[in-house]
């Protein structure tokens, strides 16, 4: 009978049918037993991964909570499962990535590094930087950690991703930032040779205008003074004209000496060191003493802090304010000069006080007197060089000092400020940091 089996034909289906069943049934004994977890079935379209629901409820809530990346790979490179951190990586759903080879995943400059390893198959503890293939054409750095993990005399690769993306930004965004900074620090280094070169010819000025420009104007005083002494009989009215002349040589040395004294502070400072303002303020007044006893002036001086600083530049800063408070002094009454000081916090400063360097507090001291005062509207007109707010002829000066008393402070890193009426004398604040 055509197309009838032979007898041995069924024995061999029977064996074949039998040896399925005792498969099918040794899968379900070890489903039941919680043994796997998951079934890839090979069929028309390709493998086909099943998962299935495991009583280790605990470890999956952990794995699948976690921000890196779980997968659990065959030996041959399948992914057998991944959690949903990994699936969000790559932007791919789970059910796209679990069956696949994960060898699919990686970028083509990264295959080499993770085939290697995968054939040595020596992958206990390694570590590897590769790339991933996103959705969208997306790449995706990553650090892969790798173990092993033998189950039922099976092998199975468990792999732990961290996403490097944000690493490799931030990398690539200090990496600008350095290139940057070099760049900074070449044009900075341009400067500061500019800047030295300025000092150096700053300094030729300087010794200039205190020898060769200072000469003339000696000359031109000494002289007067003989043609005075020798010929005042023959010049007549001429004598006038000639003392004019003299008390111009004298303000123009005076004027070279305040510049001098001014561009001194920007070429030589001494290094800082701590210096008690009192030991600063004693010897101006001694240098002012003739000064103080003609107007009849009275100063008091409080309690002084001691403040990191130039000891020669903070004398010319208190020289100049109290300078100025004997010589601004209001007619027929005797000048009447407070120093004091206190310590500021520096979230207590006035608004319009700004420091140049940041401290927790400020010493200020102030400098307050009775004499003409001034209308608080030219306040910052008083530091300016060469700024006058009263008559030469009337009080005699270069208007360079307050200038000066700016400067030593800027130095110092602190600031200065007035207030003023006029008629109501004048308090000049001085903010050092701590």
């Amino acid at each position: 009978m055509n197309g009838a089996k032979t007898y041995e034909q069924l024995v061999a289906e029977n064996e074949q049918l039998r040896w399925q069943l005792d498969e099918a049934t040794e899968t379900l004994q070890a489903i039941r037993t919680g043994q796997i977890d998951a079934l890839v079935v090979q069929g028309a379209d390709g493998h086909s991964l099943y998962t299935l629901k495991t009583a280790d409820q605990t470890y999956r809530l952990f794995i699948e909570t976690m921000n890196e990346g779980a997968v659990t790979l065959d030996k041959n490179g399948l992914i057998l499962y991944c959690n949903s951190a990994f699936a969000s990586m790559i932007d791919m759903p789970l059910s796209k990535v679990m069956g696949v080879l994960f060898d699919n995943l990686i970028a083509s400059h990264s295959t080499d590094a993770f085939a290697s390893l995968l054939h040595t198959g020596q992958l206990a503890d390694q570590k590897l930087e590769l790339t991933l293939n996103g959705n969208a054409d997306r790449q995706v750095p990553c650090l892969l950690s790798m173990t092993t993990l033998p189950i039922d005399g099976d092998v199975y690769i468990i792999l732990i991703i961290t996403d490097l993306t944000q690493q490799k930004e931030t990398q690539q965004l200090l990496k600008v930032n350095n290139d940057q900074l070099e760049q900074t620090n070449v044009a900075l280094a341009s400067s500061n040779q500019a800047l030295n070169r300025s000092n150096h010819s700053l300094q030729q000025f300087a010794y200039v205008a205190s020898h060769d420009l200072q000469e003339p104007l000696r000359k031109i005083q000494s002289f007067g003074d003989l043609i005075k002494t020798q010929y005042a009989d023959q010049l007549g009215e001429g004598v006038n004209y000639l003392e004019r002349m003299q008390v111009a040589a004298s303000r123009m040395s005076i004027l070279i000496k305040d510049l001098l004294a001014f561009s001194r502070l920007s070429t030589q400072q001494e290094e800082a060191i701590p210096i008690h303002l009192s030991q600063v303020i004693e010897p101006v007044l001694s240098d002012l003493e003739l000064a103080i006893d003609e107007s009849e002036a009275v100063i008091e001086t409080g309690s002084l802090p001691i403040v990191q600083g130039d000891s020669s530049q903070l004398g010319q800063l208190f020289q100049n304010l109290i300078s100025n408070a004997l010589k601004f002094r209001q007619p027929d009454v005797p000048p009447r000069i407070q120093i004091s000081a206190q310590l500021v916090p520096a979230t207590d400063l006035p608004l319009s006080v700004k420091p140049i360097r940041q401290a927790l507090a400020y010493h200020r001291i102030d400098v307050l007197d009775n004499g003409i005062g001034f209308e608080q509207k030219y306040v910052d007109r008083i530091f300016q060089v060469f700024q006058r707010l009263n008559g030469r002829s009337q009080y005699p000066g270069t208007g360079i000092g307050l200038a000066i008393c700016e400067k030593v402070v800027a130095n110092h890193g602190g600031a200065i400020t007035a207030s003023s009426q006029p008629g109501q004398g004048a308090l000049f604040s001085v903010y050092l940091p701590e």
